[in-house]
């Protein structure tokens, strides 16, 4: 008898493991059907991603986003299936784009009771030299009976319930957490669904590598300029720390997240309150880092405490080992306490 199927039987699906999660916690199921739709819409990406020079989606739409960059054509297809997926799954009221300038309120009929906040396509600047790129989301609960609105956006990650994000690579994977440690799914192209490859992921304690774009270090503040000749030069005799920067921060990320170092986009003279958006880029990964047992920092506080006070509020960040966040605490605090 030949084996007609290499698939594991006991494999946990994605969907599976939401369906296990929310039973445990005797949940309405809301939250694993917004999951799941955003699930959809990450192998929809992916799969346009992976086809995308055949298909004639590389280069420029031909227009600037509400943060300046300029948009590619895969992100207005990521952009789209990501809103599209979600509307019609029934659970949410507001959606935050880094591609839309307002919050877009959900049509009535169509509502449920989760703010999502995401990032279509993180990266998408390499889209067309094929560097790994991702998606990033936060969800929470809105937390007022009135009318939905931008305001119910504007919370502190504290009150995250949900975060994760995909990563295209050499594979497509998922990493999600609600909240109860972090876990890995890997899609399987064979049959379409993610796998869950790695539960409960602990980053380690303290690293080797350090992550961030050297180009600015003419911008640099000292205290940044401090620590990095801390990694480069240890007073204690030990190996200097690798240098790794992708440039895209799904990638640099879970590299710090698998490898353990630290990932730093800091405030600059050129970017004085950082580059990355708070809402959909530096949230959900510090709500990420914290659940695996890491730290995330601005240098002054923890970047979840922040209370955001617009929708594309930018925020510097620090995060990765606990250890080598710690060192970097110490030295911003020295400068500037």
């Amino acid at each position: 008898m030949s084996d007609h199927s290499s698939f594991d039987t006991n494999a946990i699906t994605l969907t599976r493991f939401l369906l296990e999660e929310g039973r445990k916690v005797n949940a309405t199921g809301e939250l694993t059907t917004l999951l799941n739709a955003m699930c959809t819409a990450i192998k929809a990406i992916s799969s346009a991603v992976r086809k995308a020079g055949i298909a004639h989606l590389y280069g420029i739409a031909g227009n600037i986003n509400v943060t300046g960059d300029q948009v590619k054509k895969l992100d207005v297809l990521s952009n789209d299936l990501v809103i599209n997926m979600i509307k019609s799954s029934f659970t949410s009221c507001v959606l935050v784009s880094e591609e839309n300038e307002t919050a877009i309120i959900v049509e009535q009929e169509s509502r449920g009771k989760y703010v999502v906040c995401f990032d279509p396509l993180d990266g998408s600047s390499n889209i067309d030299c094929l560097v790994s790129i991702g998606t990033i989301f936060s969800i929470y609960k809105k937390s007022t009976d009135d009318e939905p609105s931008e305001k119910d956006a504007l919370q502190s990650g504290r009150n995250i319930v949900a975060a994760g994000y995909a990563l295209y690579g050499s594979a497509t994977m998922i990493v999600l957490s609600t909240g109860q440690g972090v876990n890995c799914f890997m899609m399987d192209p064979a049959i379409g669904e993610f796998i869950l490859v790695e539960r409960g992921v602990n980053i380690k304690k303290k690293g080797t590598i350090y992550s961030l774009n050297e180009g600015y270090a003419m911008y640099f503040d000292p205290a940044v300029t401090e620590y990095l000749q801390k990694k480069k030069f240890p007073e204690d005799g030990s190996a200097p720390y690798g240098a790794r920067y992708v440039g895209s921060m799904v990638a640099d990320v879970h590299r710090t997240l698998v490898y353990g170092g630290v990932f730093l986009y800091p405030a600059n003279v050129k970017s004085p309150k950082g580059k990355l958006r708070l809402l959909y880029e530096v949230n959900p990964m510090a709500f990420i880092m914290e659940q695996a047992g890491g730290m995330a920092t601005t240098g002054d506080m923890n970047v979840l405490d922040i209370q955001p006070e617009s929708i594309h509020q930018r925020a510097p960040v620090v995060l990765g080992s606990p250890d080598d966040v710690e060192e970097y605490i110490s030295i911003y605090q020295k400068h500037y306490k």
